[in-house]
């Protein structure tokens, strides 16, 4: 066991006891959950609790919740740098239902035509929603995509300027995004960007143990 789960960390560095033990679980192996969370303790694999920021109570209107698949999407900028210099801009589109990340777009610049270009991607290939949530950047709320969007019948719901917590199922998305792959991958240029975070975007999808949608 203690073998199995030293290949898990090595993998998944940012995994805990009960992803791995899902991991186990996906492959057939059946262990008690109790037992790998000591062996996981007694081997060190445990990573350091973060320590939660302060959150300013305010008053205001709760974020849309989907009902069915599609039926509101989140979508978010994320901002890296590769290995030779240049600045990569990601922008992650999220089901907030199925929780399923539909695209992740690297870029040098996100403005408004490439976001139409994204969306229009994802409308065609999983239809549209009938909501879409973003952050303030340029690009997410530039006039020629809220134009667009609402040709569609898209409605739009921008996240207000320092409430991170309207957008949050994309906001948790990123920071598993950053945590999990950003944080302890290092790309030569923005094409190899590209291959690897799709193979890790189907991963995600399809691979790992998602326990808020079971």
């Amino acid at each position: 066991m203690r073998r199995r789960l030293r290949v898990i960390a090595r993998r998944h560095p940012r995994y805990g006891d009960g992803r791995a033990w899902a991991v186990l679980r996906a492959r057939g192996q059946q262990f008690n959950p109790k037992r790998i969370h000591r062996v996981w303790r007694q081997a060190a694999f445990t990573l350091p609790r973060r320590r939660p920021r302060p959150r300013v109570q305010a008053a205001g209107t709760r974020p849309l919740r989907a009902s069915v698949a599609i039926r509101c999407g989140r979508m978010m900028r994320v901002h890296d740098t590769c290995a030779n210099g240049q600045k990569q801009k990601m922008l992650t589109v999220v089901d907030d239902w199925t929780r399923e990340c539909l695209t992740i777009e690297v870029e040098g610049g996100l403005h408004g035509g490439r976001v139409i270009e994204v969306l229009e991607r994802v409308i065609r290939a999983r239809g549209a929603p009938c909501h879409l949530r973003s952050d303030q950047g340029p690009g997410c709320i530039a006039r020629e995509v809220k134009r667009w969007l609402a040709a569609q019948g898209v409605g739009t719901a921008s996240m207000d300027p320092g409430k991170p917590w309207q957008n949050g199922t994309n906001e948790s998305f990123n920071g598993r995004f950053r945590d999990g792959w950003l944080n302890v991958s290092w790309c030569a240029d923005r094409e190899e960007a590209r291959v690897r975070i799709s193979t890790w975007r189907r991963e995600y999808n399809e691979v790992r143990a998602h326990s808020s949608v079971g």
